[in-house]
């Protein structure tokens, strides 16, 4: 009889850099079996993915576009054929584009950038609650939307098209989290601040990180693996008792 606990198995969308990537290998190194999505970079998925199966877990890597229902639809297929199971979401797929002052944002920009940030998360959110939630015979989970602290601070003459997609994600966030409280699933935001990932490249500036931290409290800003530890203590049974609830990692900023 084989008495081997199953692994818990985590899913982050935008898996294969930054944040994300950083998130499934810690996962990994704590006993999670890790799915990823990516869209465009499928070496560096798969570097991840080789990463995570080199410290004796199993890894999935799915191309999946977390705007595109039929795509999300297909992750989780992928991931039911697969693991037969998810515990935690981490909503992490998001975009940005070249610094712009509002005026010059065109109308295709705003759709993409909130149809992959806002609209995404909840397409991803809703087929893990179908598998997690009480109601269809689950056995519980965590989400956690990985917003931005510019959803705060507004991003002016940079990304208030990203900002605002961020705080549509917050304000879901609650909802959901009330929704789904007493079915098993805790969900949870977190907000970085100024973190040193390729997304500042493409907003047309690699080093804004170093040109702003002085702004930050701490001095600095934070390395991916920092915003990967908040998430899996949010994910941990540690934080059992945390819902609809946010979380900055900003260096006080």
């Amino acid at each position: 009889m084989n008495t081997v606990p199953e692994a818990p198995l985590i899913l982050i969308t935008g898996g294969g850099r930054g944040v994300g990537a950083a998130t499934a290998r810690l996962a990994a190194a704590r006993g999670y079996d890790v799915a990823i999505s990516f869209v465009s970079n499928e070496s560096a998925a798969l570097a991840v993915a080789a990463d995570v199966e080199a410290v004796g877990r199993r890894a999935l890597a799915v191309r999946a576009d977390s705007a595109d229902p039929e795509q999300v639809a297909q992750l989780f297929a992928a991931i039911d054929r697969t693991f037969g199971r998810i515990d935690v979401l981490v909503n992490n797929a998001a975009i940005i584009a070249r610094q712009s002052r509002l005026e010059d944002l065109e109308f295709e920009r705003l759709q993409r950038i909130f149809a992959v940030n806002a609209i995404g998360p909840i397409l991803c959110a809703q087929q893990a609650a179908k598998r997690m939630s009480y109601r269809h015979n689950g056995r519980g989970g965590v989400v956690i939307n990985i917003s931005s602290a510019s959803a705060r601070l507004g991003s002016p003459n940079e990304y208030v098209d990203y900002a605002a997609s961020k705080g549509a994600l917050e304000t879901f966030s609650v909802g959901f989290a009330k929704e789904v409280a007493r079915e098993g699933i805790r969900v949870a935001c977190i907000r970085p601040g100024h973190i040193y990932t390729d997304m500042h490249a493409s907003g047309g500036e690699p080093g804004r990180v170093d040109r702003i931290k002085d702004s930050i409290p701490m001095g600095r800003g934070g390395q991916p693996v920092e915003v990967a530890r908040a998430i899996l203590w949010l994910a941990s049974a540690e934080a059992s008792f945390v819902t609809n609830t946010f979380l900055d990692v900003t260096g006080g900023k």
